[in-house]
């Protein structure tokens, strides 16, 4: 046995942290089956010093062991030793190290700082002070922030790859500051750069393009704490002693894109100036930074027939293009961004709406590498000017966003169902930067709640959403009350608060997180918001106990708004807000019952039963019909478990039946689409759900793939199959929220769910899609890897799952009866299939009537051989053998090789 993957808060060694009782995890590796912890013991020093010291204890907790010791002092580097003892009495041990910032605010002594440059000036401001240092250095550290969006530069090199720092905060309650070790860099006489672009503080945002959301300069912060080897410190601060200047970068905005003049900027120097400063909404990162991730080269360059230069990348990304070029002095390079061409192969930006995102460079003559610094686009294709041979650049698309773990995995013998779950996992990089925005490309790039909500899952499946959710819900609960509710948009911009589905998003991500992870302290920090925005429905409800006022968004985007006169859906938009309202009591009271909280727990327990029963009674008839009997409707009737007993199966054929009159197509939106598959799986309709699912023409997610696209599309319909557009100005090519289907595709094709927080006890049980004969399932849970490998091939089933130390899983085979628990270890299951048996038992001495005695026969003969059983001839061969039959009845013979044909393609099919 041995310990891997020690972690404080998430993090791999991390410095600056700032949580006052941080929390260590760690995984365990054993070649032995049944694996459990028994104990473990936590030794947490500061240098010598014992600081913490667990003793000896009694549980299998490995995840989320908060420390209980001395209280820490700032920039203290702690050394954490773990001790752990399972159940075959084998022991081992593992370190890891963890360093605080500051953890008064009152500590931070630098002033932010600004400029006085003229009202019309776009440049960005550098702000720079030189130094000298006399000592040898024992380490150093900078701390930073902006009003604005920065990049640090000392002696020359950048301080880190994190992009797009310090994030998208709700600015005058909460500003992150990050922490760098910059030891590596300091000299005897330095200087230090800090440049500082306009970014979400004070740059145009959203639909109106409106500047200065939260001030109207932007501004610097730093602080560089120097510690010799002599012991003494020494502190640089930003203050009114630094120079402020203009440099290369001459424009800068996130939805406009960036101008960079290398050849021949006008300088301007000032000093700089105090900008009033609260200090106590500091806090230390909380979330894992945005960063360049991956890099991909052109995969064709283009000339289009209204004569074009393009380059095209093959995927659509969310980031950044790098040109290497040697220009002429004073070049014009422009770079503009698309994501799609049109239907005659031109290029086609109007996706982006008001958006310009186009990047300008001017040479300066020698080789050059041009790079934005404060700004990102949505794009596969760059429309390039100023350049005649493309082939004599360089250009790679840098792709970025919120550098989380990849923990999921999921592929197939279907490419292109492969391709759809490429596109999740795209749809999800290129729209969790910072904050989980609708869309990368066009003026809006906000984090809508909505979208976010339906797509926590399937996120929280395919990267380690932890830390990136519970930075903005900490954005969330600021910017919410009991008396306003909680807003559409976080951070907020718009004012607009207190729609379901959207403004559920304050109950629903906290708890997907403590779900996967087992983090019961992001319910803790969001307890006020989850309950108060419960409690807000609640004050706004009438007199039956529903909330049937306001604004609401239905099911949106629903393709049976012809129903309707808005994009809301034909759903009754208040029996979605009442069956969310219910939902997110439900939650609610579940967190109560998991934080010790018994009286609020009774509270909303009485409360769900109450409005159930209100919901019932309105949305309900005596006799099971639903007041919309829409594909939505029933889903959430289904999905929520609001619908009585006796009248579900009634309200599933309503579905069944409204899906067949579709054509076997969904016609969901927003709120319908996430649950419509988990509510034909979950209530004996799974064959219904795979059919919606495998579907290739419009409206499905397979018709998306046809039509070539690498991103999950804002509408079903983004591109039309004659290859035009909707054109409604509202299209995005990179929504993610269609993308749900994610969770559907993890919890049951490939059969991984949780039964307890953190995948401590998980279940497996994969169920067959006709179409796709294997499927590979993986997720790096917080315990470790949990394996889900099935295959249906040649009259096989083979089943690979692994389950990890400290774990349990209860397996559930697929055409097996019952289940099986198991712990920690690898298991393999062959068997033949249901359909191979039943061939085997058609063998040629079995008699026609034993043959046409199973029902799967039956409905094979009745669909291969119409009226078969009123021939008289194989009446007569009921009695006989089938060889017998078939020597004396010659004509029967078609009829056997059809049914026996049928039983193999069905195989093949994993029917």
């Amino acid at each position: 046995m041995n310990l891997y993957d020690l972690r404080t808060e998430y993090r791999v060694d991390p410095i600056g942290i700032t949580a006052l009782k941080p929390r260590f995890s760690w995984k365990i590796n054993s070649e032995e089956n049944d694996t459990v912890q028994k104990s473990y013991h936590i030794v947490v020093k500061n240098g010598d010093t014992v600081v913490f010291d667990s003793g000896v204890v009694e549980s299998s907790q490995s995840v989320l062991v908060e420390y209980a010791g001395d209280a820490l002092l700032s920039e203290t580097l702690y050394h954490v030793e773990v001790e752990v003892v399972d159940n075959h009495e084998h022991q081992a041990k593992g370190e890891m190290t963890f360093e605080t910032a500051l953890f008064d605010n009152a500590e931070f002594k630098a002033e932010m700082i600004t400029h006085d440059f003229a009202d019309d000036e776009t440049a960005c401001p550098v702000f720079e002070k030189e130094f000298t240092t006399d000592k040898e250095i024992a380490s150093a550290r900078l701390y930073a922030t902006a009003h604005g969006v920065y990049e640090v530069y000392l002696n020359g090199p950048r301080v880190g790859e994190d992009r797009m720092t310090p994030g998208w905060t709700s600015y005058h309650n909460r500003l992150q500051y990050q922490t760098y070790d910059v030891t590596a860099l300091l000299n005897d006489n330095n200087k230090i750069e800090m440049t500082v672009g306009n970014g979400w503080y004070k740059g145009i945002l959203g639909f109106t393009l409106e500047p200065n959301r939260y001030g109207d300069h932007v501004g610097a912060f730093a602080q560089l704490h120097i510690t010799y080897k002599d012991g003494t410190k020494e502190v640089i601060a930003t203050d009114d002693s630094w120079d402020v200047r203009t440099g290369t970068i001459r424009y800068s905005e996130i939805y406009m894109g960036e101008t960079i003049n290398t050849y021949d900027p006008e300088v301007y120097t000032r000093k700089a100036v105090i900008k009033p400063f609260d200090k106590s909404v500091l806090t230390a990162q909380e979330n894992e930074p945005v960063r360049i991730t991956e890099r991909i080269s052109p995969k064709e360059f283009i000339v289009t027939p209204k004569g074009e230069k393009l380059v095209d990348f093959g995927q659509n990304i969310t980031g950044l293009v790098e040109v290497k070029v040697k220009g002429e002095k004073g070049q014009k390079i422009v770079i503009r961004h698309a994501e799609v061409l049109d239907k005659d192969g031109n290029f086609y930006p109007e996706t982006l709406r008001s958006a310009k995102s186009i990047d300008t460079y001017i040479c300066n003559g020698q080789e050059q590498t041009f790079l934005p610094h404060f700004t990102f686009h949505g794009f596969r294709y760059i429309c390039v000017e100023g350049l005649e041979d493309l082939s004599t650049a360089k250009f790679t698309a840098c792709a970025m966003h919120s550098d989380m773990a990849k923990i999921g995995e999921f592929s197939c013998s279907n490419k292109k169902v492969n391709q759809l779950q490429s596109n999740i996992s795209w749809g999800l990089r290129d729209n969790f930067l910072d904050i989980p925005t609708d869309c990368p490309q066009r003026d809006e790039r906000l984090g809508w709640t909505g979208d976010a909500q339906v797509f926590s899952w399937t996120a929280s499946y395919n990267r380690n959403t932890a830390l990136f959710f519970t930075k903005w819900m900490r954005d969330m609960s600021a910017e919410s009350s009991l008396e306003k509710g909680v807003p559409h948009v976080c951070p907020d911009i718009l004012g607009q608060y207190s729609a379901s589905a959207w403004s559920d998003v304050a109950c629903i991500v906290p708890w997907v997180v403590y779900q996967t992870f087992g983090d019961k302290r992001i319910l803790e920090e969001n307890w006020r918001c989850m309950h108060e925005w419960v409690d807000y429905i609640t004050n706004h409800c009438g007199e039956n106990g529903l909330w049937q006022s306001g604004f609401q968004y239905g099911d949106w985007l629903a393709l049976d708004k012809e129903e309707s006169a808005d994009r809301t859906g034909a759903t009754d938009k208040y029996m979605i807000a009442n069956a969310y309202y219910i939902y997110v009591t439900d939650i609610v009271r579940q967190a109560a019952v998991v934080l010790g909280k018994k009286e609020e727990a009774d509270k909303y327990s009485a409360l769900y039963e109450k409005t159930l029963e209100s919901f019932r009674d309105e949305y309900y008839t005596k006799t099971g019909r639903i007041v919309s009997e829409t594909q939505t409707g029933a889903v959430v009737s289904l999905y929520f478990n609001l619908a009585r007993d006796k009248d579900r199966e009634k309200i599933l054929n309503t579905l069944i039946t409204n899906i067949a009159n579709h054509k076997d197509h969904l016609s969901t939106g927003f709120v319908g689409t996430p649950y419509i598959c988990h509510a034909l799986s979950e209530n004996g309709a799974h064959e219904k759900a795979a059919t919606i699912f495998m579907k290739e023409d419009y409206p499905s997610w397979l018709y998306s793939v046809n039509m070539g696209a690498t991103t999950i599309w804002e509408r079903w319909n983004s591109i039309k199959p004659d290859g035009t557009f909707d054109e409604s100005g509202m299209n995005s090519l990179n929504h993610y929220a269609y993308g749900s289907i994610g969770d559907w595709m993890y919890r049951k094709v490939a059969g991984i769910s949780q039964l307890e927080p953190g995948y401590k006890k998980f279940k497996i049980e994969p169920m067959f899609v006709k179409g796709i004969e294997s499927v590979h399932g993986a997720l790096d849970t917080v315990y470790g890897r949990i394996v889900s490998d099935v295959t249906c091939r040649e009259g096989k089933i083979t089943v690979h799952v692994e389950v990890p130390a400290n774990t349990t899983a209860v397996i559930i085979l697929p055409e097996k009866e019952g289940e099986q628990v198991l712990g920690s270890g690898s298991y393999d299951f062959e068997y033949a299939t249901q359909t191979s048996l039943l061939v085997e038992k058609f063998s040629m001495e079995s008699t026609l009537g034993e043959v046409v005695a199973e029902p799967l026969a039956v409905e094979m003969f009745n669909s291969y051989a119409p009226g078969m059983l009123d021939n008289p001839l194989i009446k007569f061969a009921f009695g006989m053998s089938l060889s017998e039959m078939l020597g004396q009845a010659p004509e029967a013979k078609p009829l056997y090789e059809a049914v026996i044909n049928a039983l193999n393609k069905q195989e093949k099919e994993n029917g």
